[in-house]
């Protein structure tokens, strides 16, 4: 795709500039969150004679700050990247808007504070069922939503942020603005959530290892080495899967075993990754891990739900 075939600073410039394809990984954890709760109302909290105290405006609410959120790192990740000349011709993946030229910086800007302004507005009202405590907990997700790039990621802690903003944050506040408690086992499924989800930046370091040194970002995978690196990858979606076995202390029997299914897919992607290594083609495997972790998900909701 060439920049005469996109109008610069049109829809399908932003469009591109959202990364749809990332929304998977905003949406899981919540989803994941969201069947833990619904469940948890009807079983534990729910008084006699009433169907749920579970309410759908704040689960809603959770799920597009978390979505906007997603658009608004992939914005600041766009920009940062492009002014500190990250993205350059070389680069492995997917062409980002501003280093084609497809969003001007100012543009680009606008959009930031457009996205950030929106998520916080979204956000705000979940005070109403959660509490002024989650004025500071959208404050801080936008402020890491900066660091993460201009910053933490080129110091190696892009992993731990994926751990505590893509797993252990979306599930336990999303139950929290429920049922205002966290239970252990949300907490530790918020945990493995994370390590899965976390499978998604493992490969984008992994593709881009060669020309992350050139430019100087220090990144896990550049830390560890390739090698290791694969078997990472291997060993957080076994870790993930065995989070879920919390499960059955709390009586779930399929919310334990629906989960392992992942495996299957996880499995296969893990060879082809390692079987590609190098170059352009891993690109595939950041497609289908997405894919893996709202599957993931999925099948651990559907298996509390159960």
């Amino acid at each position: 795709m060439t920049t005469t075939t996109i109008k610069r600073n049109g829809l399908k410039a932003w469009f591109l500039a959202l990364r749809p394809k990332t929304l998977t990984g905003a949406a899981a954890p919540v989803l994941l969150a969201l069947a833990l709760c619904y469940k948890d109302a009807q079983l534990y909290y729910t008084p006699i004679g009433q169907s749920s105290v579970f309410q759908w405006v704040p689960a809603l609410l959770c799920l597009l700050f978390a979505l906007l959120m997603q658009v608004d790192a992939n914005f600041i990740n766009d920009y940062f990247d492009c002014i500190n000349g990250v993205d350059g011709e070389e680069r492995l993946g997917p062409k980002r808007a501003c280093a084609q030229g497809w969003i001007s910086l100012h543009a680009m800007q606008r959009g930031i504070a457009f996205t950030t302004c929106l998520s916080l507005a979204v956000g705000i009202p979940t005070v109403l069922w959660g509490g002024l405590e989650l004025l500071i907990v959208g404050v801080v997700c936008v402020v890491f939503a900066f660091l993460y790039t201009t910053i933490l990621a080129r110091k190696g802690l892009g992993d731990l942020l994926v751990i505590v903003f893509f797993g252990i944050v979306p599930v336990c506040v999303t139950y929290y603005v429920q049922l205002h408690t966290i239970p252990l086992y949300v907490f530790l499924l918020s945990i493995g959530m994370g390590l899965v989800t976390d499978n998604l930046l493992i490969v984008n370091n992994y593709r881009d290892r060669e020309t992350d040194i050139t430019v100087g970002k220090k990144t896990l995978v550049s830390l560890i080495g390739a090698n290791t690196t694969e078997w990472l990858y291997l060993i957080l979606g076994i870790l993930g899967v065995a989070s879920c076995q919390i499960l059955w202390s709390e009586g779930r029997m399929w919310g334990a075993i629906l989960p392992a299914a992942y495996l299957i897919p996880h499995l296969i992607t893990w060879r082809t990754m390692v079987k590609i290594n190098h170059g352009k083609a891993l690109n595939t495997v950041l497609g289908r891990t997405a894919l893996n972790i709202f599957l993931f998900a999925l099948l651990a909701a559907i298996g509390v739900l159960l």
